[in-house]
Order: structure tokens, then C-alpha cells, then sequence
């Protein structure tokens, strides 16, 4: 009984040491590397998302659809497609109105680091096209169009002058307490002349409108405000259509825009009251001209020059 009780026990033991050898113990490598994806975050790769730009626009008294296109850097056919406006003379002050181009629209709009009126393109590998003449009025090159910005200015009014340089003036003196001083009208003349007989329907706003619409109709004579010689006249800058510029010295310019038909040509000599263009409405929403003077480079108010009428 005893024995039969031992080798009962011994093969129980011999059953549970075979168990036991089949049995492992997990085992894990704190040294081994993680895996990765390769990705990082965002964050940590450095990347930053742009600030949105503005989709709409209230509209805000005295805003015209030219203005507000202007303002951010498109053409009021533009945002007149993109809001399904027939009439772009029809807005209204409080009401929203797109001024970004609709999901699949591709447009490149003036930048702030872009160059502007007034100075001529620098140049490039590629040459744009050559000017177009037609009974000796220059209508080009149209093939490139320049956002406005005030180096646009800075390159146009770098054009090489075949005029001597004037001598220095002197110092004026200054003027007595309480008594105002008029702004020095262009040399060559004693004042400037209105360049259009119509009405003006926007005035000067520094920093948004930086000179005057002035109402006619298609095919008016515009004429040169101040003589002097034509330094632009062609359609390479967005917003102004057909643009002429006068250069009158080393200090003033004059612009006029919107155009239907340029009657001078770059290089050309003109005198006061000469008529210089046809009004038009190229890249405007009506039939008018937009006058500007520029006073070493800066915009500066119309009205202060011209005539009272």
C-alpha cells in the first residue's frame, strides 16, 4: 500500500515538472527602438497656419464696387461675377459683399509686396511683347498687367528724361503765422486746369482713394492738366485701364485713367488744355475719368490745385 502510494506521487511530480517546462515567462526589450511613422506634428515640424484672409466686405458710405475692388487688389468685374450683381452701381452701405474669389476660381490679386505706379519694370530674362502703334498713337504693350502699388509709380516716374537738369531753387521763405500757403502749382504754368468738364463723383481719401472720378461720357475729350511730357500711356496696370502719365518736372505728376482711346504717345512733349485721351471705362464700373496729382511720389488732393469752379 505504502509503495503503490510513492510511485502514485512520484508520477503526479514527473506530470507537473513536464507542465512547467512548456510554460515561458513574457519577455520585453526596453531597449529596443520605438517605431515611427516618419510624420511629425504640425508643431513640431515648424509649420504655422496663414491668418485667413477676409471673404467679405460691408460695404461702408461712400464705397463704389471700383473701390472696395481696388481696395483688395481685384477689379470690380470681378466681384460683381463672383456677388451675380447685373448693375455694379447698385450697392448699398451695410451690405456684405464677396471679396474673395468663389471655391475653384483661381485669381492673383495686388499683394502689398508688390511694385506700383511710378516706377518703370525692371528688367527681366523674358522681354513682354512689343508695342503696337496705330497712326502713331502707342496702344501697348498690353501683354502684361501690373498691380498698383506705390513702387508701380516709382518705376514710371524713373524714366530717363532727355530734359537738362533745372537748377536748384531756393529755399522759399517761411510764410507768416496764420496765413496759409497754396500748394506750388507744376513749372511751366500758373495753374492747373481741370482735365475734364463733368462732375466729380469721388473725391480724395488718403490712404483709399487717392484722387478724383470726375463723371462724362464715353469718347469726352480728356486734356493735360499741366504741360509737360508723357512718361505712361498704355493699359499695363490693373485698376486704371488705359492710363496716360505726365511727368511736369522733378516734383509733379499727373495721371489719368479709364480710358476708351489714348491720343499720345510715350516720350511725346504736350501743353496745357492739350487733349490727351478719350474718356472711357476701361476696368471701371461708369463712364469717367480718374485724375491724380503726385508730388514727389505722394498722392496728393485735386482739388487743392485746381481752379474753384
Amino acid at each position: 500500500m505504502r509503495s503503490l502510494f510513492r510511485l502514485t506521487l512520484s508520477v503526479l511530480v514527473l506530470s507537473l515538472t513536464g507542465c512547467a517546462a512548456n510554460l515561458s515567462a513574457p519577455v520585453s526589450d526596453r531597449n529596443m527602438p520605438v517605431e515611427t511613422t516618419g510624420e511629425l506634428p504640425a508643431a513640431e515640424a515648424g509649420t504655422s497656419a496663414l491668418p485667413p484672409q477676409p471673404t467679405t466686405y460691408v460695404v461702408q458710405p461712400g464705397d463704389t464696387l471700383n473701390r472696395i475692388a481696388q481696395k483688395f487688389g481685384y477689379t470690380f468685374k470681378e466681384l460683381a461675377e463672383w456677388n451675380q450683381m447685373a448693375d455694379p452701381n447698385q450697392i448699398s452701405v451695410g451690405q456684405t459683399v464677396r471679396v474673395a474669389p468663389p471655391d475653384g476660381v483661381t485669381v492673383t490679386p495686388i499683394s502689398i509686396g508688390q511694385p506700383s505706379i511710378g516706377t518703370m519694370p525692371a528688367s527681366s530674362p523674358s522681354a513682354p511683347a512689343p508695342a503696337t502703334t496705330t497712326g502713331g498713337v502707342k496702344n501697348g504693350p498690353l501683354a502684361i498687367v501690373e498691380p498698383y502699388s506705390d513702387a508701380a509709380w516709382a518705376r514710371i516716374r524713373q524714366t530717363p528724361s532727355a530734359t537738362p537738369a533745372s537748377k536748384p531753387e531756393a529755399a522759399p521763405s517761411a510764410p507768416a503765422p496764420g496765413v496759409s500757403t497754396p500748394p506750388p502749382a507744376a513749372a511751366g504754368s500758373s495753374e492747373w486746369l481741370w482735365p475734364a468738364s463733368g462732375k466729380v463723383v469721388s473725391t480724395f481719401s488718403n490712404g483709399e482713394t487717392k484722387g478724383i472720378d470726375i463723371a462724362g461720357k464715353l469718347g469726352d475729350p480728356v486734356r493735360a492738366s499741366s504741360g509737360g511730357r508723357v512718361v505712361y500711356a498704355g493699359a499695363g496696370l490693373r485698376g486704371y485701364g488705359k492710363l496716360v502719365i505726365i511727368k511736369h518736372d522733378a516734383d509733379y505728376l499727373s495721371a489719368y485713367a479709364h480710358n476708351k482711346n489714348l491720343l499720345v504717345k510715350e516720350g511725346q512733349s504736350v501743353t496745357q488744355g492739350q487733349t490727351i485721351a478719350e474718356l472711357g471705362q476701361t476696368d471701371a464700373d461708369r463712364p469717367k475719368l480718374h485724375f491724380e496729382i503726385r508730388r514727389r511720389g505722394k498722392p496728393v488732393d485735386p482739388l487743392t490745385y485746381l481752379p474753384k469752379r
